[in-house]
């Protein structure tokens, strides 16, 4: 399966790849995003070596906020024009990046392992598909910011930055305090073998991941203005972002390890029977 997985995932990376970079600046004939997507996959493979030799996977959220950083900063420095919004959302993003990041970082070095790489890590093809599709992870989020970035189409910051930033202050703002506290109860020996159900935790199962939807359909908002023709397709990053958090790798593979925990538990289930997946109620 992984065999046939990896051609697919090449082939969607390029394809964006084509599509961000009509109408976008070039450097020695080659375009500034597809030559930026190109380099979040080449990252992920070198990557990827000394991870599958140590068989360790505490690296690899890491590498992928570091990714982001690099990917865009180079997007930026290799665009022969630079205006206020490229400026904003490459800090929009380093700051997301950076956070997060660091935060996911810790919190493997404090756990030891990440579980879901048990399976993974032994089979080379799998592990290296892994990878691969962290690349296009980046890619894909990054499309609505790196075809705004390197467009040749430029226009002064208006209503929809405005918008734009205030959903992602927002997001970033809910995914960080749901982060935050997530951390001081896990932290808290009294809460051992519980659950949180307090702060935005009791608004909703998943706080974090619904600020990182909001946080990045911001950014798309911001992009907006400036894509025309083929970079249109960028616009998918919210939409990728909020497939894969909500249908693949985010909320159910919680959702499956709180089931396994404390499934069957009155208290458990009241609190999920009482509290959305995602989206918090007021």
């Amino acid at each position: 399966m992984a065999l046939f997985a990896l051609p697919a995932v090449l082939v969607t990376g390029i394809g964006v790849a084509v599509a961000g970079s009509q109408g976008g600046a070039r450097v020695l004939g080659l375009p500034v995003f597809a030559c930026s997507a190109g380099l979040a996959f080449l990252i992920q493979w070198l990557a990827f070596i000394p991870a599958y030799v140590r068989q360790t996977e505490k690296y690899f959220d890491l590498t992928g906020s570091i990714t982001y950083i690099a990917v865009t900063t180079i997007a930026v420095l290799a665009s022969p024009t630079v205006d206020r919004r490229s400026i904003l959302l490459w800090a929009l993003v380093v700051a997301w990046a950076g956070r997060l990041g660091s935060f996911l970082f810790r919190r493997i070095v404090k756990a030891g392992k990440d579980a879901r790489f048990d399976d993974l890590k032994p089979s080379f093809v799998r592990f290296l598909l892994t990878w691969t599709l962290q690349g296009l992870w980046v890619t894909v989020t990054l499309a609505a910011a790196l075809a705004a970035i390197t467009t040749t189409t430029r226009r002064s910051l208006g209503v929809f930055a405005l918008l734009g930033l205030s959903l992602w202050a927002v997001g970033f703002t809910l995914e960080v305090v749901a982060d935050l506290q997530k951390s001081r109860f896990r932290a808290n020996p009294a809460n051992d073998g519980r659950f949180i159900t307090t702060g935005l935790w009791a608004r909703s199962r998943h706080p974090n991941y619904f600020g990182e939807i909001v946080l990045w359909l911001g950014v798309a908002v911001i992009a907006l203005p400036v894509l025309r023709g083929w970079q249109w397709v960028t616009m998918l990053s919210p939409v990728f972002v909020t497939l894969l958090l909500v249908f693949v790798s985010g909320v159910p593979l919680l959702e499956q390890r709180a089931d396994e925990k404390w499934g069957g538990r009155t208290d458990y289930e009241s609190y999920k029977e009482r509290t959305p997946v995602l989206i918090p109620r007021l």
